[in-house]
């Protein structure tokens, strides 16, 4: 998986990341919206403010735009993971555009200063997935640690994959028993098996009208 994601040209991996960049403004947006409205109207808690997401290693798709857009256009507060111990869940610190970067773990970025905050929505990357929106990372389990902590404290929480379609599995792969599930998969070619709090349906390849 990682040699087919090696193997993408810089034009569809240009490409590719603008339309997963897309896709994401869009449902964010309509889901903040629907929340919202959903909120005045019952008294429930309000639309998600706070987005996770994080620095691409090489060959991931580049989120970066999108977030420095966020952050400086909608007001949204933008945070990376942080591993704190082998084995122990991640953190995650408020990120700007402007926020100064050292190198972490695994010689990715992270914030310098520290400044921990808790998400409502998780960007997850992810290297395999299957059409249950099963998840296949590196082999560390910060994210799985991670997802099951902020499942537990009953915070609502929508988890989203980020991945290249090359990375889809067939049907005989079987999660294991620690594995937390995504809420949903997004690729260049759109949802599996469908954007978040949407009816399943087939996945679009449309691309938004935005500014990314």
């Amino acid at each position: 998986m990682k040699a087919a994601r090696a193997g993408l040209s810089e034009a569809d991996r240009s490409r590719g990341g603008l339309l997963i960049r897309a896709r994401l403004f869009t449902w964010l947006g309509n889901h903040r919206q629907a929340l919202h409205a959903n909120g005045q109207a019952s008294g429930a808690a309000p639309a998600p403010g706070c987005v996770a997401a994080f620095w691409p290693m090489a060959h991931e798709p580049d989120l970066r735009p999108l977030m420095t857009q966020w952050a400086q256009e909608h007001g949204l507060t933008l945070a990376l993971p942080v591993i704190e111990g082998a084995d122990l869940p991640l953190s995650f610190q408020r990120w700007e555009p402007d926020a100064p970067m050292v190198t972490g773990a695994y010689g990715i970025e992270i914030p310098a200063a520290r400044d921990p905050v808790t998400p409502d929505v998780v960007l997850v990357p992810t290297l395999g997935f299957t059409q249950q929106a099963d998840r296949l990372g590196y082999g560390a389990g910060y994210y799985d640690r991670t997802l099951a902590e902020l499942r537990r404290s009953g915070r609502p929480l929508v988890a989203i994959g980020i991945a290249w379609a090359c990375g889809e599995m067939d049907d005989g792969y079987e999660p294991a028993a620690h594995d937390q599930p995504l809420d949903a998969i997004l690729t260049e070619e759109g949802w599996t098996p469908s954007a978040p709090g949407t009816q399943p349906g087939p996945r679009t390849t449309s691309l938004y009208s935005v500014r990314l």
